[in-house]
């Protein structure tokens, strides 16, 4: 397993104000929203429901034991709770939860490390809106994907994984030579950001394609593309040559 623990932050100039107030807002949302919990009744009304998304209308229903037709796995499906905003706002709000520890802390780790070159090569409004924009089409591409997929379209979706995805498509565009610290096989590496990336979203890819035990690898695809296609629009260097 290749897992980033650091970057080459020598060339950042200023304090990435934005990045930090990312990471504790997701942390301030798991504490005091969700309390710590991946079950609790605000995660339940306020996750991405693809199927609310496709019809526009608030779900609400019992929770559920369905059995996967090709593994023959049974999975929960868990009650809806009734959301008191737009559904469609849960694009938003789901891209600050998480389901677990490990969950919220991997996620963090993989912004505190890499969105910090990325702010300061975009800036912090640029940086600010394509973070919440690669998100929210992150979460789209795992709606879409349930849809053409016929995979269950109630099952609720939440963390910030999508954007991230978005962070990391930008971060090999940008900065594709960049030295990264990673753990491997107990020992630290030093790689160039396009091999770290490349190992990640491989993973990513065949998890998807064989099947990934509750992930929406669909988003992480979806984030990644995203923000390879939309950092020449943000990038401000790129656009000052246009």
């Amino acid at each position: 397993m290749l897992l980033p623990i650091g970057d080459d932050n020598s060339a950042i100039t200023t304090k990435p104000y934005v990045t930090y107030a990312l990471i504790a807002a997701n942390v301030l949302v798991w504490i005091l929203f969700q309390q710590m919990s991946g079950d609790s009744d605000f995660t339940y009304a306020y996750s991405t429901v693809p199927a609310e998304i496709l019809t526009g209308k608030d779900i609400v229903t019992q929770a559920q034991i369905k059995v996967d037709e090709y593994t023959g796995v049974q999975f929960l499906i868990p009650a809806l709770l009734p959301t008191n905003i737009p559904v469609y706002f849960t694009l938003i709000t789901a891209m600050f939860m998480h389901g677990s520890w490990m969950h919220l802390l991997g996620n963090m780790l993989y912004l505190f490390i890499f969105g910090d070159n990325l702010e300061h090569r975009l800036g912090k409004s640029r940086f600010l809106i394509f973070y919440l924009l690669t998100g929210v089409i992150a979460s789209l591409s795992h709606v879409f994907s349930t849809y053409f997929l016929q995979q269950s379209s109630i099952t609720p979706s939440l963390g910030a994984s999508g954007a991230i995805s978005g962070v990391l498509g930008g971060y090999l565009l940008l900065f594709p030579k960049l030295k990264v610290k990673a753990l491997f096989l107990y020992q630290v590496v030093i790689i160039p950001a396009s091999l770290a990336l490349g190992v990640w979203i491989a993973f990513q890819i065949v998890s998807g394609l064989v099947g990934g035990g509750g992930v929406a690898y669909a988003a992480h695809i979806g984030g990644f593309l995203a923000g390879i296609l939309l950092i020449k629009f943000f990038d401000k260097k790129s656009a000052a040559l246009t």
